[in-house]
């Protein structure tokens, strides 16, 4: 069985049993008698310089589910163009993740710079993301594609990988699309938008 076929055996198991989400690892690549490689605080900082796109990634409602999933994300690239694929990261901790999974599906919609308020909805937990947010289903997958989005990927997971304490999900492209227009993206950089 290839790549795909375990993504897609993977996919239907997790359709048919709930998904929790992945509790947090006690990762440690050092001995508890040896100092960390690299301190937190100095990570963020550091890794805070570099500027990232900021991303909605959606699914569409589960069965027993009233509304559609989605968070905001900024470790999102593109990973592949031959087959295109996709990939995104989210934390283990995340309650929205497992939704996303069971639901085997999502859209990315890139936001651009006048979106980060549309951004903060979507980064607070347990709130009810899409109230007052326009959106129709992708063409491939039903998932919420943003309405005002300068740009939007439709994708069918096609692999789950670890990577200490988030989740590489990496997405096989159905469908595709961007608005045209010339606005600017919306990025972050050093904890604040740009």
């Amino acid at each position: 069985m290839g790549h795909a076929g375990m993504a897609a055996a993977a996919v239907r198991h997790l359709r048919g049993r709930p998904v929790e989400a992945h509790p947090r690892p006690e990762l440690r690549c050092v001995r508890e008698d040896e100092r960390a490689p690299v301190d937190q605080g100095e990570f963020r900082r550091v890794l805070g310089t570099f500027a990232t796109g900021v991303t909605v990634i959606t699914a569409p409602a589960g069965v027993d589910e009233d509304a559609p999933a989605g968070f905001a994300c900024q470790s999102f690239t593109s990973l592949s163009l031959d087959p295109p694929l996709v990939a995104f990261m989210v934390g283990r901790t995340s309650t929205t993740w497992p939704r996303i999974a069971r639901a085997g599906v999502f859209c990315v919609n890139v936001l651009g710079a006048d979106q980060a308020g549309l951004c903060r909805a979507f980064a607070v937990s347990g709130a009810d993301k899409f109230a007052g947010v326009a959106h129709e289903p992708a063409p491939a997958t039903g998932s919420p594609r943003l309405i005002g989005a300068p740009a939007w990927i439709d994708c069918t997971i096609h692999a789950v990988h670890t990577g200490g304490d988030h989740l590489i999900v990496v997405g096989r492209v159905n469908a595709l699309g961007a608005s045209g227009t010339d606005g600017p993206p919306l990025l972050f950089h050093r904890g604040r938008f740009l």
